[in-house]
């Protein structure tokens, strides 16, 4: 298991940038993958992207293609979300959650994720 502290949320124009960070501790990351997800109230959770424990192989749902990158540092066991040009639709609260999973055979959309880190707001104004 690992413990996820999310950071670099706050509130942004429309067309800016935003990078979110997600702290891990605990001894798995490395061999975890790791995902974003985002919710707005009264709506179902979903997923952003996700990427291997390597970060080799990235997946993103369609919307954010191309304004949206995930990354990893292993060494200093942070996942990284780097949002450019925000759209008002983005806005959501942003949570990252990791599974075990080296090889990551689970991906991109079969991962069932264990851990969930407590979430950061993003809004974007139009």
């Amino acid at each position: 298991q690992v413990q996820l502290v999310e950071s670099g949320g706050g509130l942004v124009q429309a067309g800016g940038s935003l990078r979110l960070s997600c702290a891990a501790s605990g001894g798995t990351f490395s061999s975890s993958v790791m995902g974003w997800f985002r919710q707005v109230p009264g709506k179902a959770r979903e997923f952003v992207t996700a990427l291997s424990s390597s970060g080799g192989r990235t997946y993103y749902r369609e919307s954010v293609k191309g304004r949206f990158t995930i990354s990893r540092d292993n060494a200093k066991k942070t996942v990284y979300l780097q949002m450019n040009s925000l759209k008002p639709e983005d806005t959501a609260v942003y949570y990252c959650a990791a599974t075990i999973d080296p090889l990551g055979a689970c991906l991109p959309y079969g991962c069932r994720y264990d851990d969930w880190g407590q979430g950061t707001q993003v809004t974007v104004s139009s």
